[in-house]
């Protein structure tokens, strides 16, 4: 039998962000400086960034943001981001013309972008009371 240690997961928020014009290897160091930030912070970053695709990035931590105010009742300055990945989706494949009747071709990939939020411990446990 396996042992899976549960994660209590009533405390993450999660965001998708499906068909991203981008391709994964654009998106990972742009993720990976994110992860374990608080969101205000993350945010000023994204803005600040010069890379195009930070819009979207931006897009779907704001969402992320709005669904853990709206439906989990969290408080913004306590979240921070717990885990930031992409994924491959569809390929758009193009060919351009070359010299001598040839063909090059031309691969457009896009991503999927998940980002899940969480609160800070300490502050979880100064709400339920408990101080260690």
């Amino acid at each position: 039998m396996n042992k899976v240690k549960k994660e209590n997961k009533l405390n993450l928020v999660r965001s998708i962000n499906k068909n991203i014009r981008s391709s994964t290897r654009k998106l990972k160091p742009i993720l990976k400086s994110l992860v374990g930030k608080k969101v205000d912070l993350a945010l000023r970053n994204l803005e600040f960034s010069n890379k195009r695709i930070c819009a979207d990035v931006k897009k779907t931590l704001a969402s992320a943001i709005a669904n853990a105010e709206n439906n989990y009742q969290y408080d913004i300055d306590k979240l921070f981001i717990k885990e930031a990945y992409c994924g491959k989706q569809i390929i758009m494949k193009r060919f351009r013309p070359r010299a001598k009747g040839r063909a090059a071709p031309i691969i457009k990939p896009y991503s999927n972008l998940t980002i899940i939020l969480s609160e800070s411990k300490q502050d979880q446990k100064e709400k339920h009371g408990t101080k260690s």
